[in-house]
């Protein structure tokens, strides 16, 4: 049941139990009135709207707009013909108004409707009827309208909350049952699937030709479905559900363990432009030669941005597959910094000697040039190369997150 389905309950106790007091007054003062009829007429149209809309104020779904603002207007229609139906002695003495405290009722509803900034703007509107009622601000009144307006900006902002709380509750139960499915995903696989890869893996070596290639597939096969089944990169697709929370708190942090955005495919862009997961994008190119380490949270982009920097990190690993040697090691570090995302792919192959990447470019190879540094240049960040003979070569890809926009055209690379 919803945190605040009592709040709707207690509201409609409320309104029945504020008629009955609004009647009793009538009653008790019928004699008083300078035109008693007025009053019973206001009276039975009150009876019989509070009878009538009984059912509205039972949920969320059914209090609409358009009957709050009936509600409401019933109320103020009441305040504003006390004048003509009472006394002005009496409504100079504080008499209650037609109404009463069933006024009370209209801006509760804004307030548990649509939290604090309604109730308050509904609460203002019956505090000028009262003021207009009174004919000016008299201490009695300014006392019980201040009383009014702080209970309606409580209760909504109360409201608020519950709402907030509820969303985290639901979003953690999500969270907590995609765990559970991905430990029983991974125990199953584990028993199956990867003892499968680890033994062809074994044997491969073991015979070696071409079942040793094989068996390597199968390791890299296994490390990628290992951290597939470790980190969870695959996301869930986004549900109405979601949307409609999203909608309600749109300040709201982002899930870091059951992401609100589905990953972007590599080499595509996602058709509403939105951001996407770049550890998505990265986590295929882990493999037995490849170690890929990322941070623990989504690293958040735009699509095109994303696709763009993780075709500029497969560039870079092609450069170590061609030239670094026999059976290189690279490292993949993603990391997600407050101004920037940086991604650092390293190997351990011989490294480059100075001033033969301005060579390679010179000659025509423009590898580097167009897939790595020219697409970090459309993105607004950098690359930078440090190596040296026999230890190696670093790439270092930074994006500045303000400065991150759709890149104005897909590098190629060119080999």
């Amino acid at each position: 049941m919803s945190v605040e389905q009592p709040l709707w309950q207690a509201l409609t106790a409320y309104r029945v139990l504020t008629l009955l007091y609004a009647l009793g007054l009538c009653v008790y003062s019928f004699d008083d009135y300078d035109h008693p009829i007025g009053a019973v007429v206001y009276m039975a149209v009150l009876t019989l709207w509070t009878a009538l809309t009984f059912r509205m104020v039972a949920s969320a779904e059914r209090c609409t707009r358009r009957f709050l603002a009936g509600d409401l207007g019933i109320a103020v229609t009441g305040i504003l013909l006390t004048p003509l139906v009472d006394s002005h002695d009496r409504i100079a003495e504080g008499t209650p108004t037609l109404p009463s405290i069933w006024t009370m009722g209209a801006v509760l509803g804004f307030a548990i409707k649509g939290g604090w900034r309604w109730g308050a703007s509904a609460s203002t509107v019956v505090c000028a009827a009262n003021v207009i009622e009174r004919g000016g601000f008299a201490q009695d009144t300014v006392h019980m309208l201040s009383l009014v307006w702080v209970a309606s900006v409580g209760i909504g902002y109360v409201v608020e909350v519950a709402r907030a709380s509820e969303r985290t509750l639901a979003r953690a139960l999500r969270i907590e049952a995609a765990t559970r499915e991905r430990e029983r995903l991974a125990r199953d696989i584990h028993d199956s699937v990867l003892q499968v890869l680890a033994m062809v893996q074994r044997r491969g070596a073991a015979i070696g030709g071409e079942a040793a290639e094989l068996g390597r597939m199968a390791g890299e096969q296994e490390i990628a479905l290992r951290t597939l089944v470790s980190t969870g990169l695959v996301a869930r697709p986004r549900t109405g559900e979601d949307e409609a929370e999203a909608a309600a708190d749109p300040g709201g942090p982002p899930d870091a363990v059951d992401p609100p955005v589905p990953p972007c495919p590599p080499d595509s862009e996602r058709s509403d432009g939105g951001p996407c997961d770049l550890r998505a994008l990265l986590a295929p190119h882990a493999g037995s030669r490849v170690t890929f380490s990322e941070p623990g949270a989504p690293v958040l982009l735009p699509a095109g941005v994303a696709g763009e920097l993780a075709a500029a990190v497969g560039a870079a690993l092609d450069n170590v597959r061609v030239h670094a040697g026999d059976d290189p090691h690279a490292w993949i570090l993603l990391e997600d910094e407050p101004d920037a995302v940086m991604v650092t792919v390293r190997d351990d192959g011989p490294g480059i000697p100075e001033g033969r990447l301005a060579d390679a470019e010179a000659e025509g190879r423009l590898g580097v040039a167009l897939s790595i540094r020219g697409r970090l240049r459309d993105l607004g960040g950098t690359a930078e190369w440090i190596s040296a003979p026999g230890q190696g070569t670093e790439v270092e890809l930074t994006v500045p997150k303000a400065s991150a926009k759709k890149p104005k055209q897909k590098g190629e690379a060119a080999r």
